[in-house]
């Protein structure tokens, strides 16, 4: 069994002794009694299974939390001088600023920053900073309306999209003569991709995987002399069409499809709180369009949206969303698939690249299912984005539809690849920029450098 699949067992939880000694932030005296309770023959297979994943998490965690709150003051006051520690703990008491206790004392997230900017245009403005990409612009990029315009009066939009995609460890951790497993993300074969070309491999050797593979990669394996790059670039056909959601409630079939539906271990999980939450916010409702709407309403007009830890150290992501309103697109995915699931409306994730003309970045969202009408999309992150900027149209476009400017690499969460890794995953969940391991490791995002870039864009 791959080591990856400790995280089904996530959910277990810790016993109570080594869950106070990391909730107060002592990590290395958690993971002592980790390893006392590991080496007791009399530890259960499950709670085995919870240990190993939950030490893993506790050795990753205080990466992501660095900054001590005055250096946090610090940071911002490099960009707003007059900014203060009553502003801040403002911010940190509406849980805009995220943070954990390390040995008792508090530490802030390291995008807390870059949050702020992103979510709170008055402060981007005081710290002078320019904000770029869909999610983070005031006004919705030219690009993008024109493509939904064209999408609503044509019934389809389709571009031809050329990137390339490249990863390679950091110099301080290679060694001459090291056994790597590398993998990179392309284009799966789906309803929205096609006329999907492998225009190159470097090193020309590594295999690529089917192309209908759940979550899709080219992975090279090798004894490394030289710390070179692995690269692939590629090009494929987006076509996304409209779908009207609009006055479809109250025609779906009485009776709706089963696959798609079940509970997913640690985070696609039908807990008391998801299941209460589900039931008040569809009371007297029974169309399952509908259903999804609220669903996705209630996610896009009450949530905010955050950076996120890495994924690797979140427990039950869909309901920690539902409690704490804030997370970053493949959690709000992640709650919309949750609730649509425990309702019995078969939903799934997917996720890749957003691939603007001038922007590419890692992106997730949801797919959900009505019968008889088939599948349809849902975007809940460029949902608040969009009620940010007080668009409403565009809002309401992301229930149902998705936009052309995509590179779909993945269409299940936590899916193994084709040639599965050895050790930990980077991201054991999702997989974007990609993932790399020695015969020794596994390495995390830290240790790699990695990118994608547009090559060509042209609308067809």
């Amino acid at each position: 069994m791959s080591i990856n699949n400790t995280f089904n067992f996530l959910s277990i939880g810790l016993p109570e002794d080594i869950l106070r000694k990391k909730m107060y932030g002592d990590f290395e005296d958690a993971v002592r009694l980790i390893d006392l309770r590991l080496a007791n023959e009399s530890t259960s297979y499950p709670l085995r299974q919870c240990l190993t994943v939950q030490k893993e998490i506790i050795r990753r965690l205080p990466d992501d939390y660095p900054y001590k709150k005055d250096e946090a003051l610090s940071i911002i006051q490099t960009k707003v001088p007059d900014f203060t520690m009553e502003e801040m703990d403002y911010l940190i008491d509406t849980n805009q600023i995220g943070w954990i206790y390390v040995h008792g004392e508090m530490h802030i997230f390291s995008g807390f920053f870059a949050t702020l900017c992103k979510t709170n245009h008055d402060f981007a403005k005081r710290a002078n900073i320019s904000l770029s990409g869909s999610e983070s612009d005031l006004s919705e990029p030219e690009h993008s309306a024109l493509m939904r315009s064209g999408l609503k009066s044509e019934g389809k939009f389709s571009n031809r999209i050329r990137m390339k995609a490249w990863i390679q460890l950091k110099d301080e951790y290679f060694k001459p003569g090291m056994k790597v497993r590398v993998h990179l993300p392309v284009p799966a074969d789906c309803d929205e991709q096609s006329d999907i070309v492998i225009e190159e491999l470097y090193p020309a050797s590594g295999h690529i995987a089917p192309s209908d593979a759940p979550q899709r990669t080219v992975c090279w394996q090798e004894i490394m002399t030289e710390n070179h790059i692995f690269s692939v670039e590629y090009s494929y056909t987006y076509t996304a069409h409209f779908h009207e959601t609009e006055g479809l409630q109250q025609t779906a079939s009485s009776v709706q499809p089963r696959f798609d539906t079940d509970e997913k271990q640690p985070h696609i999980v039908f807990t008391p709180y998801i299941k209460a939450l589900a039931e008040s916010l569809t009371e007297g409702v029974t169309d399952p369009m509908e259903k999804a709407r609220i669903f996705y309403d209630f996610i896009t007009l009450n949530m905010r949206y955050t950076f996120m830890p890495q994924y690797f150290v979140l427990e039950s992501i869909a309901e920690m969303c539902a409690r704490n309103y804030t997370g970053d697109c493949g959690v709000f995915a992640l709650l919309f698939i949750t609730l649509c699931r425990c309702v019995g409306i078969p939903a799934r994730w997917q996720s890749g690249l957003v691939a603007e003309p001038d922007f590419v970045g890692a992106h997730d969202w949801a797919r959900f299912y009505v019968e008889p009408y088939g599948w349809f999309f849902a975007d809940p992150s460029y949902g608040i984005s969009a009620a940010r900027s007080g668009n409403e149209e565009r809002r309401k476009f992301y229930f149902g539809n998705i936009d052309s400017f995509r590179m779909i690499a993945n269409n299940e969460f936590q899916a193994p690849f084709t040639v599965d890794k050895d050790f930990w995953r980077a991201d054991p969940y999702d997989n974007q920029y990609g993932e790399f391991e020695s015969d020794e490791r596994g390495f995390d995002l830290k240790e790699l450098r990695f990118d994608c870039e547009m090559i060509k864009y042209e609308v067809i």
